[in-house]
């Protein structure tokens, strides 16, 4: 990329970040310090705010960058992701939204301890969600680093390495400084800026084929290399059973996976009621179904327009099909409108990574404090304040995070967050549908549904071809692959279904009819709820 690219992105990239340092210092000279503006920002949102931030908080560097790039190389195999994420969104909003937002206070753990023995429960479901939170700020720091590496014209190590670095501390301060309230609020500004810069998009690459979507798709499987194959169903996951169960898994992950996710279910304790909460969720799938179909089109935009070799020369993941389209669209690389638009791309894409991160880092952090130093602090110790743990989580969280991103730069961030999504569907969603629904759930059987689903499938990504065995892999020079599949949903999600069921079954604990009734009445009309 040329000076002539960089200068006006870094100017854009820049504004933003001295806009979001902006407001989080102004949230933080103006708020009380207590844990429930920390965690929840007060819980003074609007149902129409609290949508749009849902979105800002959903709509990641994987659905940006990922997705469009799988599509532009695998053609209708990568519009799965596409799907998966939208759907995903009914059964958080038929099963989850308003129960969740009437049982708990801050985190996950809250719904499930309220009928359970806190301790243990808050041990698992704290250790799970923060392992699911590192996997999402993996991928948010890897598309990063290809972004800012390809805006730089760099595609070295040490560019990217750093801006994995720079991202980390700024979600640090983000969340340190300004909490809840100040991520929201850069989460509804993103929100929009990632909305408007699509929309542009998709319509520029629409007048570009005249309207003519069928020519498009066309033109985008001509160029491709594969035909027409790559329209139909099997290019990357029809190879063979292995790959056709690896999509089944994917599938399974991504519908299952978002009711599960720690920040997405943080957002619903923003509002001051559950009606509020499910209004959220209504305004949340309206934006997030029109930016997913959008995603569609620049996808098969890129393939047609740009060309897969271009997008995997760039990228092998394909992260950067996006940035180049716009070059592109804007009249290429030495012209004044592809240097403008593809500054204006570049410094959305970077806009929305850091929106993202600091609302993961926020849900994991009050993971940590709320949930696991409350029930791991030493009985004579003297109490900390929740929110100074969660500050000081926040950096450990951010360390681990560039460790990690550092490590995996070379995988598709789309794919990152399918790993993702398949330890929150493991793990977490099992025992929050089992602690709402079953009358007899145990506490025995709600700890052994975290870890039945959580240890498995965090050793079968271990054991898979993500981490060694094929040129791809994390550790390509070595091979301790003995699990086939990509994404472990397939097994481990079931797995943390049967783990639940079979520990309530073998507990020698009475289950509580008392505290079920009381949380059932709760969850359903909001009496007493926080």
């Amino acid at each position: 990329m040329t000076h002539d690219h960089q200068t006006p992105a870094l100017i854009l990239f820049s504004l933003f970040v001295a806009i979001t340092l902006a407001i989080t210092t102004w949230v933080s000279r103006n708020r009380r310090g207590s844990a429930e503006e920390f965690y929840a920002g007060g819980r003074l949102f609007s149902p129409m705010e609290n949508g749009f931030a849902i979105a800002g908080d959903y709509m990641s560097a994987a659905s940006f960058l990922g997705i469009s790039g799988l599509i532009a190389l695998f053609g209708y195999d990568g519009m799965l992701y596409s799907v998966g994420f939208l759907v995903a969104w009914l059964v958080v909003l038929f099963l989850v939204a308003e129960l969740v937002r009437n049982c708990g206070r801050f985190t996950l753990a809250d719904v499930v301890a309220a009928r359970m023995r806190e301790r243990p429960v808050r041990i698992a479901l704290g250790t799970s969600s923060v392992t699911v939170s590192v996997l999402y700020l993996v991928a948010q720091m890897v598309g990063a680093g290809t972004l800012v590496a390809l805006l730089l014209g760099g595609k070295g190590e040490a560019v990217q390495a750093w801006t994995v670095i720079g991202v980390g501390a700024l979600m640090v301060i983000y969340v340190s400084l300004g909490g809840m309230r100040a991520t929201t609020w850069i989460q509804i500004v993103k929100s929009v800026l990632l909305l408007g810069g699509t929309v542009a998009l998709t319509v520029l690459v629409l007048l570009r084929f005249h309207g003519d979507f069928d020519r498009l798709l066309v033109t985008a499987a001509e160029r491709s290399g594969h035909g027409a194959a790559f329209l139909a169903p099997g290019l990357k996951y029809g190879v063979d059973w292995t790959a056709r169960f690896d999509f089944i898994s994917l599938g399974l992950a991504l519908v299952l996976g978002t009711a599960g996710l720690p920040h997405i279910l943080s957002r619903f304790y923003t509002v001051p009621t559950a009606r509020a909460a499910r209004r959220s969720v209504v305004w949340a799938i309206g934006l997030i179904g029109g930016f997913y179909l959008m995603t569609i089109v620049l996808g098969f935009g890129a393939a047609a327009i740009v060309g897969p070799e271009a997008v995997r020369g760039s990228n092998a993941a394909g992260n950067t099909a996006v940035p180049l389209l716009a070059l592109d669209l804007g009249g290429g690389a030495d012209s004044t409108g592809g240097t403008v638009l593809f500054a204006i791309v570049a410094a959305i894409a970077f806009a929305t990574i850091l929106a993202v991160v600091a609302g993961i880092t926020l849900a994991s952090s009050a993971s940590v404090a709320h949930d696991l130093y409350a029930s791991l602090r030493p009985r004579h110790a003297k109490p900390r304040s929740e929110v100074a743990v969660a500050r000081v989580a926040a950096v450990g969280i951010g360390v681990v995070a560039i460790a990690l991103g550092l490590l995996a730069r070379d995988l598709n961030v789309a794919f990152l967050v399918g790993l993702a999504f398949a330890v929150a569907a493991s793990a977490n969603l099992p025992v929050l549908l089992y602690s709402l629904f079953w009358r007899d759930f145990t506490t025995r059987g709600a700890v052994w549904a975290v870890y039945g689903g959580l240890i498995p499938a965090v050793v079968l990504v271990a054991l898979s071809p993500v981490v060694s065995g094929s040129p791809e892999s994390l550790f390509p020079g070595v091979d301790f692959q003995y699990f086939p599949l990509q994404n472990p949903g397939l097994v481990s999600i079931p797995l943390g279904f049967v783990a639940g069921w079979l520990g309530t079954l073998i507990s020698s604990e009475t289950p509580d009819e008392a505290k079920h009734a009381e949380v059932e009445v709760r969850s359903l009309t909001g009496a007493g709820a926080a």
